[in-house]
This record gives structure tokens, C-alpha cells and sequence, in this order.
């Protein structure tokens, strides 16, 4: 049933005019607010360990990607997803500094949580993401890595930006 599911599912991107930043679409549905939910950070490792699940999003992730020019985030883009991408990026920063930044975006919507709750809820995902048996959490072996902890996002994009320059000749 989760197959017959996952199978009739269609996924785009689109980009708001206003924000200027592309938003997720699951069936014609924006789902940009919803991905990035606590119910959904707080289901996601335990619905990814499932084998049908991760095979057939996968496969939607490499058909969405699969004529270039893309950027993906996840936790296993660069080992499964996409081994041979012409560049990887594993992006990583301290426990502490996680749970901060996770805590303030969910506050920003309004969310009532508590930082040790946040804090509870990353170190599971972690647990989970990083023992499952398909597509674990691992840093690619070719990944440059970005430790994000000490740094503003507009330094984390202007670091980004020139190692895509560097590397792909833009």
C-alpha cells in the first residue's frame, strides 16, 4: 500500500516570486511549510527506514536531478542519491549549534517547544538517520566539508558559492 502510494506521487519545485525561494509542491499542493514541520522532523527517520520508501524516493530524487543543474539536501544526497556528483558538500556543525538554529526557526512558526525537546528530537533523528540499513547518514568519502557552527548563513552561501565557482568554472 505505502508503494501503490509512494508510486503516485508527483514532486516539483516552483519558485515564489516574493520570497525567491523554490518551494516544494506534492501533487500540485504547496508542502514547503509542511516538510519543514516538527510533526514531520519528528516522523521522518522512522518513516525513512523503511526500504520501499527509500528505494522509491531514490528514484524520484535521481528523475528530478538526472538533467543537472540542481542543488539537493539530505541526508544521504551524496552517498546514495547521487554518488557521482560533480560536487558534494557535507554541511555540518556542532550538536549545541543545531539545536539552537532548529529552535529558532521553530519558535519564528510559532511553534511552543522547549530547547531540551529540540534537542531530544535531533538526537534521535541522528540515532536513527545514522544506524539505519538503507542509505544511512554518512559523509561522503569525496565531500568537501562545510563545519557551518561558527558561521552567519550570508558566510555559509559566500563559502559555498566560491568553492562552486572554483570547481565548476562558473
Amino acid at each position: 500500500r505505502v508503494s501503490e502510494s509512494l508510486r503516485n506521487i508527483h514532486i516539483t519545485f516552483s519558485l515564489n516570486e516574493t520570497t525567491r525561494f523554490f518551494e516544494t509542491y506534492l501533487n500540485g499542493e504547496n508542502v514547503e511549510e509542511k516538510i519543514r514541520s516538527l510533526r514531520i522532523a519528528n516522523n521522518v527517520s522512522e518513516v525513512s527506514r523503511l526500504s520501499v520508501v527509500r528505494e522509491l524516493m531514490v528514484e524520484k530524487q535521481r528523475v528530478i536531478g538526472r538533467d543537472k543543474g540542481i542543488v539537493m539536501d539530505g541526508r544521504d544526497i551524496g552517498t546514495v542519491v547521487f554518488p557521482e556528483a560533480e560536487l558534494k558538500i557535507f554541511m555540518t556543525a556542532d550538536f549545541e549549534v543545531r539545536a539552537q538554529r532548529r529552535y529558532e526557526e521553530l519558535c519564528e512558526q510559532g511553534v511552543s517547544i522547549t530547547l531540551d525537546e529540540v534537542k531530544d528530537n535531533l538526537r534521535q533523528r541522528d540515532e536513527m538517520d545514522s544506524n539505519r540499513t538503507v542509505s544511512p547518514l554518512n559523509q561522503a568519502e569525496d565531500a568537501l566539508v562545510l563545519d557551518t557552527s561558527d558561521m552567519t548563513k550570508d558566510e555559509e552561501l559566500a563559502w559555498v558559492c566560491s568553492v562552486v565557482d572554483e570547481r565548476m568554472n562558473v
